[in-house]
Protein backbone atom coordinates (compact mmCIF):
# COMPACT_ATOMS: atom_id res chain seq x y z
CA UNK A 1 0.00 0.00 0.00
CA UNK A 2 1.48 3.32 -1.07
CA UNK A 3 1.73 6.32 1.78
CA UNK A 4 -0.44 9.34 0.65
CA UNK A 5 -0.03 12.61 2.24
CA UNK A 6 -3.95 12.76 2.71
CA UNK A 7 -3.32 9.80 5.25
CA UNK A 8 -1.28 11.53 7.75
CA UNK A 9 -2.36 12.94 10.96
CA UNK A 10 -0.23 14.86 13.35
CA UNK A 11 -1.19 16.12 16.11
CA UNK A 12 0.60 19.05 18.42
CA UNK A 13 -0.21 18.80 22.27
CA UNK A 14 0.44 21.77 24.37
CA UNK A 15 0.35 22.24 27.99
CA UNK A 16 0.19 25.24 30.34
CA UNK A 17 0.72 24.96 34.03
CA UNK A 18 -1.59 27.15 36.66
CA UNK A 19 -0.52 27.61 39.76
CA UNK A 20 -3.52 29.26 42.51
CA UNK A 21 -4.55 29.61 45.89
CA UNK A 22 -7.64 28.30 47.15
CA UNK A 23 -8.70 28.17 50.42
CA UNK A 24 -5.51 29.24 51.54
CA UNK A 25 -3.67 25.94 49.86
CA UNK A 26 -1.62 26.36 46.41
CA UNK A 27 -2.97 24.40 44.02
CA UNK A 28 -1.75 23.01 40.72
CA UNK A 29 -4.18 22.33 37.26
CA UNK A 30 -2.35 21.54 34.05
CA UNK A 31 -4.34 22.56 30.86
CA UNK A 32 -3.55 21.68 27.51
CA UNK A 33 -4.79 22.48 23.29
CA UNK A 34 -4.53 19.99 20.64
CA UNK A 35 -4.19 20.96 17.34
CA UNK A 36 -4.77 18.78 14.32
CA UNK A 37 -2.39 20.08 11.80
CA UNK A 38 -3.56 18.81 8.76
CA UNK A 39 -6.93 20.79 9.12
CA UNK A 40 -5.83 23.60 11.98
CA UNK A 41 -8.68 22.07 14.45
CA UNK A 42 -8.13 22.63 17.55
CA UNK A 43 -9.30 21.84 21.19
CA UNK A 44 -8.68 23.06 24.74
CA UNK A 45 -9.10 20.50 27.48
CA UNK A 46 -8.13 19.77 31.33
CA UNK A 47 -8.59 16.33 31.45
CA UNK A 48 -5.71 14.40 29.09
CA UNK A 49 -8.38 12.01 28.09
CA UNK A 50 -10.33 14.86 25.69
CA UNK A 51 -7.19 14.92 24.10
CA UNK A 52 -7.05 11.48 23.65
CA UNK A 53 -10.72 11.57 22.11
CA UNK A 54 -10.19 14.22 19.89
CA UNK A 55 -7.33 12.22 18.25
CA UNK A 56 -8.99 9.35 17.95
CA UNK A 57 -12.05 11.10 15.89
CA UNK A 58 -9.56 12.65 13.62
CA UNK A 59 -8.11 9.37 13.01
CA UNK A 60 -11.40 7.55 12.64
CA UNK A 61 -12.33 10.24 9.79
CA UNK A 62 -8.85 9.32 8.74
CA UNK A 63 -9.48 5.59 8.30
CA UNK A 64 -12.65 6.06 7.17
CA UNK A 65 -12.12 7.97 4.65
CA UNK A 66 -9.10 5.60 3.51
CA UNK A 67 -11.75 2.52 3.42
CA UNK A 68 -14.73 4.56 1.79
CA UNK A 69 -14.32 1.88 -0.75
CA UNK A 70 -13.77 -0.99 0.50
CA UNK A 71 -16.64 -3.62 1.98
CA UNK A 72 -18.41 -3.21 5.17
CA UNK A 73 -16.61 -6.13 6.92
CA UNK A 74 -13.12 -4.94 5.62
CA UNK A 75 -13.70 -1.81 6.97
CA UNK A 76 -15.06 -2.97 10.61
CA UNK A 77 -11.76 -5.40 10.50
CA UNK A 78 -9.39 -2.28 9.85
CA UNK A 79 -11.20 0.02 12.36
CA UNK A 80 -11.12 -3.45 15.21
CA UNK A 81 -7.14 -3.09 14.49
CA UNK A 82 -6.70 0.26 14.88
CA UNK A 83 -8.29 -0.20 18.41
CA UNK A 84 -5.29 -1.96 19.44
CA UNK A 85 -3.15 1.01 19.24
CA UNK A 86 -5.65 3.55 21.11
CA UNK A 87 -5.47 0.72 23.97
CA UNK A 88 -1.38 0.90 24.28
CA UNK A 89 -1.86 4.90 24.30
CA UNK A 90 -4.28 4.29 27.28
CA UNK A 91 -2.15 2.36 29.35
CA UNK A 92 1.58 3.76 28.34
CA UNK A 93 0.12 7.69 27.57
CA UNK A 94 -0.75 9.13 30.88
CA UNK A 95 2.34 7.31 32.82
CA UNK A 96 4.74 9.09 29.83
CA UNK A 97 2.43 12.45 30.43
CA UNK A 98 2.91 12.24 34.27
CA UNK A 99 6.67 11.26 34.15
CA UNK A 100 7.14 14.27 32.10
CA UNK A 101 5.17 16.84 34.15
CA UNK A 102 7.05 15.64 37.06
CA UNK A 103 10.44 15.55 36.23
CA UNK A 104 11.09 16.96 32.63
CA UNK A 105 15.16 17.67 32.59
CA UNK A 106 15.33 13.56 33.11
CA UNK A 107 12.53 12.48 30.31
CA UNK A 108 14.14 15.03 28.35
CA UNK A 109 17.48 13.14 29.49
CA UNK A 110 15.62 9.92 28.66
CA UNK A 111 14.41 11.11 25.11
CA UNK A 112 17.56 12.52 23.99
CA UNK A 113 19.60 9.44 24.82
CA UNK A 114 16.77 7.15 22.69
CA UNK A 115 17.36 9.49 20.28
CA UNK A 116 21.21 8.53 20.08
CA UNK A 117 20.28 5.19 20.20
CA UNK A 118 18.39 4.79 17.55
CA UNK A 119 20.94 6.63 16.08
CA UNK A 120 23.70 4.93 16.32
CA UNK A 121 21.74 1.86 14.93
CA UNK A 122 22.19 3.97 11.92
CA UNK A 123 25.86 3.40 11.77
CA UNK A 124 27.55 4.23 9.37
CA UNK A 125 24.68 6.01 7.12
CA UNK A 126 25.40 9.27 9.01
CA UNK A 127 28.97 9.25 9.51
CA UNK A 128 29.16 9.60 5.77
CA UNK A 129 30.23 12.47 4.83
CA UNK A 130 28.50 14.41 2.05
CA UNK A 131 30.56 15.85 -0.82
CA UNK A 132 29.74 19.36 -1.55
CA UNK A 133 28.98 18.85 -4.98
CA UNK A 134 26.00 16.26 -4.32
CA UNK A 135 24.14 19.32 -1.91
CA UNK A 136 21.13 20.41 -4.40
CA UNK A 137 17.97 22.70 -2.79
CA UNK A 138 15.33 20.78 -1.09
CA UNK A 139 12.74 20.21 -2.95
CA UNK A 140 8.93 19.61 -1.58
CA UNK A 141 9.16 15.84 -2.19
CA UNK A 142 12.37 15.66 0.45
CA UNK A 143 10.34 17.58 3.11
CA UNK A 144 7.75 15.33 2.80
CA UNK A 145 10.22 12.39 3.28
CA UNK A 146 12.20 14.20 5.93
CA UNK A 147 8.15 14.50 8.06
CA UNK A 148 6.99 10.79 7.35
CA UNK A 149 10.97 9.24 8.64
CA UNK A 150 10.20 12.29 11.78
CA UNK A 151 6.81 10.42 12.07
CA UNK A 152 8.52 7.09 11.83
CA UNK A 153 11.32 7.84 14.21
CA UNK A 154 8.80 9.52 16.71
CA UNK A 155 6.92 6.45 16.52
CA UNK A 156 9.89 3.76 17.03
CA UNK A 157 10.87 6.38 20.13
CA UNK A 158 7.72 6.12 21.46
CA UNK A 159 7.71 2.05 21.57
CA UNK A 160 11.02 2.21 22.83
CA UNK A 161 9.88 3.99 26.02
CA UNK A 162 6.88 1.96 26.43
CA UNK A 163 9.06 -1.00 26.30
CA UNK A 164 11.73 0.55 28.94
CA UNK A 165 8.88 1.67 31.04
CA UNK A 166 7.66 -2.06 31.03
CA UNK A 167 10.88 -3.55 31.85
CA UNK A 168 11.42 -0.46 34.74
CA UNK A 169 8.03 -1.90 36.31
CA UNK A 170 8.65 -5.44 36.45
Amino acid sequence: MTKKQDQTASFMVRFNQRIFEENGESKLQWRGKISHVQDGEEKRFSDFNDALTFMQQKLGELTEEATKHQTSEEQESIIQKSFSMWKTIKEIGPKVIRDTLKDPKKQFTHLQDEIQDKISTFGEEFSEKVQIDQWRNASRSDFNKIQNQIESLSSEITKLAAKIDTIKTK
